[in-house]
């Protein structure tokens, strides 16, 4: 089989895995009576990858094969999530916290490596078939998105969105990949070769970083833009399936299938990777933050707005800002860091990056937004919890306008347009 192909299915499958409980988990547990841990659930992905990516990099470093640990740690995850789903059917209306979260976070802690680590599978695969990887590499990983549209669509289909079943979906695809990621091209090791220890491959060594003015200011806002990240995912699914309880929305497309209206988000995602070098080129890495940092107060205020009748407008706008409000923060921060630092700490500020963002900034990010939900949502009498999700809605939309305003004062870079 082409080396393309099979790289595409392995891609394919990885984030399947994720898309079939991402964006819906929120809704099975607010059906569930656990509406105020929704926090916890996705602010531990972020926990979970201020370790453990790097500590599975290393074994695959200097122990044991990339495409092996790919395998290992699905087995686990998938195995662990699998047990979540049967455990959450088991139980019924009865479903314990302690239970369903430590089966959760077992599988999210041996998940979130294997997004990495297929990386390097693919760039090593890419390699030995003499093939150019930042060519070839983007239009395999475009399929990555495809597989977590697809699933999450699936899941819509099957009924499963507010239903532990999706717990299995994602641990029976784990397991699939984990037989599937033996087939790729061995990846070498250097057990007698200097690796990179923990210190570097979490970072650490690139917070000298911070002694440079416009890099300390960068990161400091990577953070805070990074707390808007889980935010959507979390709490998209629950708060439009709430408007089964008004008898007018009741019926609607969007109440019935929040899911596959929310995946207009991951569309959105893909095409907007492709404006990125234009944008970036053209306007500059401040402008282009600002761009993502408006995009997200647009994100979270058109939801406010909105309504699955006459207001689905709103919401499809909200799903189509997504892709830039994503994109343009994530990918082309990463850009401007690879750019801006020197080779010798390359990888580790790009550690720091994602550390800021996807680690510290998300989890601090969804616990505050939990907070706010539950305050606004969740600890509030039924009838008033439509306001509520507005109200916190526009606490969201509020905080990112501040750091928007803030960025456009604080951050001092000149761009020469090329």
């Amino acid at each position: 089989m082409n080396i393309k192909l099979r790289l595409i299915i392995l891609n394919f499958l990885e984030f399947a895995v994720w898309g079939a409980y991402l964006t819906s988990m929120g809704s099975y547990l607010a059906g569930a009576g656990m509406g105020a841990n929704i926090s916890y659930f996705y602010s531990v992905q972020g926990f979970v990858s201020l370790c453990m990516p790097a500590l599975m990099g290393i074994v695959a470093d200097r122990w044991m094969p990339a495409q092996k640990v790919v395998s290992l740690c699905h087995l686990i995850a998938g195995a662990a999530m699998v047990a979540a789903g049967m455990y959450g059917y088991s139980a019924g209306e009865q479903v314990s916290f302690p239970i369903l979260f430590s089966l959760y976070t077992l599988s999210c802690a041996f998940y979130m490596p294997t997004i990495a680590l297929t990386n390097s599978v693919a760039y090593n695969a890419l390699d030995k078939a003499g093939l150019d990887a930042v060519k070839a590499f983007p239009p395999i990983r475009v399929f990555g998105t495809i597989g977590f549209i697809i699933t999450m669509i699936g899941v819509d289909f099957a009924g499963l969105q507010a239903a532990p079943g999706q717990f299995l979906v994602s641990g029976v695809l784990s397991l699939v990949l984990c037989a599937y990621a033996l087939t790729m091209p061995n990846c070498p090791t250097n057990p007698n070769k200097e690796s990179k220890g923990l210190v570097e491959a979490l970072g650490l060594r690139a917070f000298t970083l911070f002694k440079q003015r416009k890099m300390a200011i960068f990161f400091i806002f990577s953070f805070m833009l990074g707390a808007a990240l889980q935010v959507t995912n979390g709490y998209a699914n629950p708060f439009i399936s709430s408007f089964a309880n008004i008898p007018e929305y009741a019926d609607t497309f969007g109440v019935q299938h929040a899911n596959m209206l929310i995946s207009l988000s991951q569309m959105s995602e893909a095409l907007c990777i492709l404006l990125i070098p234009f944008f970036l080129k053209k306007f500059g890495i401040k402008v282009v933050m600002l761009i993502a940092m408006f995009a997200w107060v647009f994100r979270f205020g058109f939801f406010g707005l909105g309504n699955p009748g006459t207001g689905v407008w709103l919401f499809i706008l909200s799903m189509i800002v997504y892709g830039v409000a994503f994109d343009f923060f994530n990918i082309s921060g990463s850009l401007f860091v690879d750019q801006e630092t020197d080779k010798d700490i390359r990888s580790s500020a790009q550690g720091l990056f994602m550390m800021m963002t996807n680690g510290f900034g998300a989890s601090i990010g969804t616990l505050a937004a939990g907070a706010v939900v539950n305050a606004y949502v969740y600890n509030v009498p039924v009838e008033a919890q439509q306001v509520g999700w507005q109200n916190a809605w526009f606490v969201f939309a509020g905080y990112s306008l501040v750091v928007a305003v803030a960025f456009i004062f604080l951050f001092k870079y000149k761009h020469n347009a090329k």
